[in-house]
């Protein structure tokens, strides 16, 4: 959506004029609200921000869907790892990232024998 300076108002404007922005944006328009010059909030319609969230929630459908096939193709093609491997070297690669930037260190957790 393209937005107009009309659509960009101050924190103060919008607290004085809110009955009108709200009615605009039930109306489809989008504001942008500032503080001290810069982007602070959003006011869109209700629907909008349904279907804002609608879109959302088919993204992650559709990238959970997408992550479960390669899950799959791995599985088919023999590329499996014991979980308990798995999760020990992510605590190790974590560990020793924490180490070589310097800080002091408690182990991520302890590693299984």
């Amino acid at each position: 959506m393209v937005l107009f300076t009309k659509d960009v108002v101050s924190l103060s404007q919008a607290r004085a004029t809110l009955s009108e922005l709200s009615d605009q944006a039930a109306d489809g328009a989008e504001k942008i609200i500032t503080k001290n010059g810069e982007g602070y909030a959003a006011l869109i319609g209700a629907d909008r921000l349904d279907h804002y969230h609608r879109l959302e929630q088919d993204h992650i459908h559709r990238t959970l869907i997408a992550e479960a096939c390669k899950g799959l193709e791995d599985i088919l093609a023999g590329r499996t790892q014991d979980a308990e491997e798995a999760i020990d070297e992510m605590i190790r690669r974590l560990d020793q990232e924490i180490s070589e930037q310097g800080k002091p260190q408690k182990p991520a957790r302890k590693h299984r024998k």
